[in-house]
């Protein structure tokens, strides 16, 4: 028995040859590895030995040569084949230990692996008689295989082929990805958001090993993958405590996690927001964190219950006691939860799952699937700032006004269209999300702040088509409405927020969410 080693990332692969050699095997190998296999005090025959041929053109082309490949794809049930490898002396291989050069890791050019995929694809190919091993964490069941059966059965090289092919199309993807993004020689050099929507989408995503309760309903199964080469949030979480995730919960603390640290980073305070079926039914910035806890539940009681909660800081004794006092959540995500605080949460409902997570990434492009296709667009974000904002009203907004405006238009941006937000003092108090029209939006969201808004801010995630929703907005009692401007009514909901005495700011900036 023959195994051919050709690894870049050299873990395990002295133990696995080891393994190997006691059993019999014969090893051969490519230069670095050889060179830590001989280092190792095993006996190793190099390629270029069997080649004929040293590494050349900068070590580019190592093992491409027939005794390599030969020995590698040669189809031992076929007369021909045997035939073949007899009349040119090549020898079989049964085994390929092979790992690619880390081209996500700094991507150019001369980390384009070419030899190290043709093995892979080749011995992959040829799995009824040959097993590739890709992954390193594959390398002790494999060593135990072989030493309780002499060799890899039809079911394991099937399972590892696999795998390689799947390994082998994510690394071209990742290449294809790269190439598609970067800017053709000639073509002037331009900022990240403004280059070109890629000609296509290479997408690989690998299963994760979080088990999913069930999908959006308990008679759908659901997975998690992970976007090749990314780190989410969700991949270094840690659960302390509760049920299993499902399909939904992941869903709704990804929303609520990605607003929650939004308000934070821009406001520069704790945040907290309670998220329900993808939307957020409350959302505060304060001076503590379990003020804005209190503020963000107090803002639509009804709602939290079983509700997704997300908090920006350690979560602390305080907020603990108010979480404990008010309504049950179905999720809890902190960053850290401080001592105590796990088993006070436990107390009030063991099945509250208790998450602890870094902070959220952002993704290069927004995809979203739809019948047949995807959907990509630039990530979600804000891009024009107050200092691109213009009054254009008589009535100027008082600094107060001013935050509270900022705050509406934050959160209004991560709420499901239609949107109407009512902020005052630090506090969305009322949110109307996802209707048909604005003007059902904007009710919701005035029965909701229960006049708690008066002298705040409102905001709408688009324009106002009639003078109507300028006038809901006043009964409301806000004192600034906020909104992207840009319709043909403009003048009329200008004339009509002055004559009511509310200053509005056109933003410039639409800001639908689906």
């Amino acid at each position: 028995m023959r195994a051919l080693l050709s690894v870049y990332d050299k873990t395990g692969v002295v133990e696995l040859a080891r393994g190997l050699s006691e059993a019999g095997w014969s090893l051969v190998s490519s230069r670095s590895t050889a060179a830590a296999l001989r280092e190792a005090g095993l006996e190793v025959t190099d390629t270029a030995e069997l080649t004929g041929f040293p590494p050349i053109l900068g070590h580019r082309v190592v093992t491409l040569h027939p005794m390599i490949h030969g020995g590698l794809l040669a189809d031992r049930d076929d007369p021909e084949h045997v035939a073949e490898l007899e009349q040119y002396g090549i020898e079989p291989f049964d085994l390929v230990v092979s790992n690619l050069y880390p081209f996500g890791q700094e991507p150019g050019i001369e980390l384009i692996d070419i030899g190290g995929p043709t093995l892979v694809r080749a011995a992959a190919k040829n799995h009824a008689h040959v097993g590739v091993v890709v992954d390193p964490a594959d390398y002790q069941p494999v060593l135990d295989e072989v030493r309780s059966e002499g060799g890899l059965s039809a079911a394991t090289r099937w399972a590892l082929a696999r795998k390689a092919f799947a390994v082998i199309a994510a690394y071209d993807a990742e290449i294809a990805r790269w190439m598609a993004e970067e800017s053709a020689p000639e073509a002037t050099s331009s900022a990240a958001d403004e280059a070109p929507l890629p000609e296509s989408q290479h997408l690989t995503y690998w299963r994760e090993p979080l088990t999913l309760r069930y999908g959006e309903n308990p008679h759908q199964r659901a997975a998690l993958y992970r976007a090749d080469g990314a780190t989410p949030w969700w991949s270094r979480l840690t659960q302390h405590g509760g049920l299993a995730l499902s399909y939904l919960n992941l869903y709704d603390a990804d929303a609520a996690w990605l607003l929650a640290h939004d308000l934070a980073s821009t406001f520069g305070r704790p945040a907290a927001v309670i998220v329900k079926h993808a939307n957020p039914c409350g959302a505060a910035v304060a001076d503590t964190l379990a003020e804005a806890y209190q503020l963000a539940f107090e803002a639509d009681e009804r709602s939290a219950f079983g509700g997704i909660v997300a908090v920006t800081e350690q979560l602390d004794g305080a907020t603990t006691e108010r979480m404990v006092a008010a309504a049950q959540a179905d999720l809890v995500i902190a960053p850290a939860y401080a001592p105590g605080t796990i088993d006070a949460l436990q107390a009030k409902r063991k099945n509250t799952r208790l998450l602890e997570a870094p902070p959220p990434a952002r993704d290069r492009w927004h995809r979203r699937q739809v019948s047949g296709g995807l959907l990509v667009q630039d990530q979600h974000g804000f891009v024009a700032g107050r200092a691109d904002w213009r009054v254009v009203t008589e009535r100027q907004p008082s600094e107060a006004e001013w935050a509270d405006a900022d705050l509406a238009w934050r959160v209004c941006g991560w709420v499901k269209s239609n949107a109407i937000v009512l902020v005052k003092d630090g506090v969305a108090w009322g949110i109307g999300a996802g209707q048909q029209n604005r003007v059902e939006s904007g009710q919701l969201a005035t029965s909701k702040a229960a006049g708690r808004a008066k002298g705040g801010a409102c905001a709408s995630d688009a324009f106002y088509p009639f003078p109507d929703g300028i006038e809901a907005a006043a009964e409301a009692g806000v004192a600034v409405i906020i909104q992207p401007g840009g319709g043909m009514r403009d003048d009329q909901n200008t004339t009509r927020a002055d004559e009511l005495g509310v200053a509005m700011v056109f933003t410039g900036e639409r800001h639908f969410l689906h």
